[in-house]
């Protein structure tokens, strides 16, 4: 089913409007002293052509819906970007505007980048954060009108793999020794566009590199090659890629699909003749643009949302 006229005509609307004056809120993830995995240097946020470049102290932005709109879901948004900067206007901000159209509250994620000279450990550090996030949007259901038991992940290229290490991997990075801490941070859905997935033979080296370092070790390889994590645990997926796509082969997708087939999880993956690298929400060519429906009808089809 197509997005109705009503829904596309509310989207433009929305994106022609600045994105502050729908984001109600900025949740910082860490209390000030109280942020795992720092070194506690005196570090600024770094922007640059709408990419954070740094990210001193990482945060959620609240896009909530209307009170009339709201389907009771949630998603957590993480932008692209390799690992190197994210990408948090095109795929993150536009991307909460369109879920507001369909009823779905969204908050998008702002880590810390594992390259940033204030981490320890740097293959933990986002991974961290999105945790922290995750518990976050449970601690405050009740407050944002959320059923905690519908709250997913989307993730973009680099941002595509975070979000699937949040339904692979069951370490707990995020302790900060408060009530949070109780919580789940494993999400009930995944949306993975273009992910970067494999750190093996397929892997995109920028995201390797950034996020473990030039010479990873084996072991830490297999961990963070998310098609070896797939488990009970890890939730319906719906995954979109391109044939075509020359960043990011399309090999991730398929390793992580044919993982979740194996362990029978129900998803579904979408790999379109074309649209590069560049999948987005406007102006994919061809079969393509078809994605956004096909993720809303999966929605619904999940149970996420309902018409």
């Amino acid at each position: 089913m197509r997005i109705s006229k009503h829904l596309l005509a509310s989207f433009i609307f929305l994106c022609l409007l600045p994105s502050l004056a729908f984001s109600q809120e900025r949740v910082l993830l860490w209390e000030k002293g109280n942020m795992p995995n720092s070194k506690g240097l005196n570090i600024k946020d770094s922007i640059s052509n709408e990419r954070l470049m740094e990210v001193a102290s990482p945060y959620i932005q609240v896009f909530l819906t209307s009170k009339q709109e709201n389907k009771r879901a949630a998603v957590l948004i993480i932008p692209g970007g390799g690992y190197h900067h994210l990408a948090y206007e095109i795929s993150g901000v536009t991307l909460a505007k369109w879920f507001n159209t369909l009823g779905i509250n969204a908050f998008v994620l702002a880590h810390r980048l594992p390259i940033s000279k204030n981490v320890n450990i740097r293959e933990i550090t986002p991974l961290q954060d999105a945790q922290r996030g995750m518990r976050i949007i449970r601690a405050n259901a009740m407050k944002w009108g959320i059923d905690s038991n519908k709250v997913g992940v989307m993730g973009s290229s680099a941002g595509g793999h975070l979000a699937a290490s949040l339904g692979t991997i069951k370490d707990d990075y995020a302790r900060a020794n408060d009530t949070m801490d109780q919580l789940s941070f494993r999400p009930d859905f995944m949306i993975l566009v273009s992910p970067v997935i494999d750190m093996g033979i397929f892997a995109h080296k920028g995201s390797r590199d950034n996020l473990l370092g030039p010479k990873p070790s084996p072991q830490l390889i297999d961990k963070f090659s998310l098609q070896k994590q797939v488990s009970s645990y890890t939730p319906s997926t719906f995954i979109a890629q391109a044939f075509n796509d020359k960043s990011v082969s399309a090999k991730n997708s398929l390793l992580f699909f044919d993982a979740l087939l194996e362990k029978g999880i129900p998803s579904s993956l979408h790999v379109f003749p074309q649209g590069g690298h560049s999948i987005a929400l406007r102006n994919n060519p061809g079969s393509t643009a078809l994605w956004v429906n096909l993720c809303e009808e999966w929605l619904v089809e999940s149970g996420v949302i309902s018409r």
